[in-house]
């Protein structure tokens, strides 16, 4: 079983929105061979997803209210198959701590369309911000199932 894990820096907003989108995309395309997770680099072990991640995945029928963040390690890292990150930045602090990711980590719009850019950071910015980073978490996503 393949397992991609999807990196952001808490993992309560971008990476958790993003497990909950990717595992309701493989179930929706009766794919079951994939295992996802997510974590942060500077997660707080234990908290629950963001309020306002919350309830745009509820929005799309998504339920992530049970998500509790984890913190990045070497263990997780090397069980990954590929390794996803919401910014250039998480993926620069992984290859420095640990460079034997280097041929597994992408960010998520490089692996999805071939180009280094930022999923936008909505911590702190409201629901419409929130909206904004699922929608183009989602965009990702879709071009991602197709080369699994």
């Amino acid at each position: 079983m393949k397992q991609i894990l999807f990196v952001c820096t808490g993992n309560t907003c971008r990476s958790s929105m993003s497990e909950g989108l990717f595992k309701d995309l493989l179930d929706r395309k009766e794919i079951r061979n994939v295992n996802v997770k997510s974590a942060g680099v500077f997660a707080m072990e234990g908290n629950s997803a963001s309020r306002e991640a919350i309830e745009i995945l509820k929005r799309e029928g998504i339920d992530i209210s049970n998500h509790r963040s984890k913190t990045i390690d070497r263990k997780l890292l090397e069980e990954s198959d590929l390794i996803l990150t919401m910014t250039s930045g998480h993926k620069n602090i992984l290859l420095r701590t640990y460079p034997l990711v280097k041929e597994k980590i992408y960010t998520l719009k490089e692996y999805a369309f071939g180009v280094e850019e930022d999923i936008i950071d909505p911590y702190g910015k409201g629901l419409r911000a929130y909206n904004e980073a699922k929608d183009e978490i989602k965009e990702a996503l879709e071009k991602i199932v197709e080369k699994i």
